[in-house]
């Protein structure tokens, strides 16, 4: 007989799915791109897009919560093609985020959850 063993969650934040269209902009470029969110928590977002970027890149988001945008920037802590797909899926972890942006966006998981 095999045992499941649960697996320990290492996430410091709750995490809610959240399908809604990202805009991002690499610092530095003029022009924004756009992905759909997957999940998000206080810490960071999934994101689904069509370019690959590699981690470490820093990237200024444009989040669309009950009609308020947030603004923080995230750096791209992983990202991998989707498979069977031309797409990929990047993890963001939020490193500036305004407190107000994030008090708006830590109670609108909390009401989510």
């Amino acid at each position: 007989m095999v045992t499941l063993q649960k697996q320990k969650e290492n996430r410091c934040f709750p995490r809610l799915n959240f399908h809604s269209k990202i805009r991002y902009q690499f610092r530095g470029k003029a022009d924004f791109d756009s992905g759909i969110s997957k999940d998000i928590s206080c810490g960071g977002l999934r994101l689904a897009n069509e370019q690959f970027i590699p981690t470490s890149t820093l990237v200024m988001l444009e989040i669309n919560i009950l009609n308020r945008i947030l603004r923080p920037v995230g750096k791209v802590a992983w990202s991998m093609p989707l498979a069977h797909s031309n797409r990929n899926q990047t993890g963001i972890e939020f490193v500036e985020f305004n407190s107000a942006e994030q008090n708006y966006l830590k109670d609108f998981i909390n009401m989510q959850v």
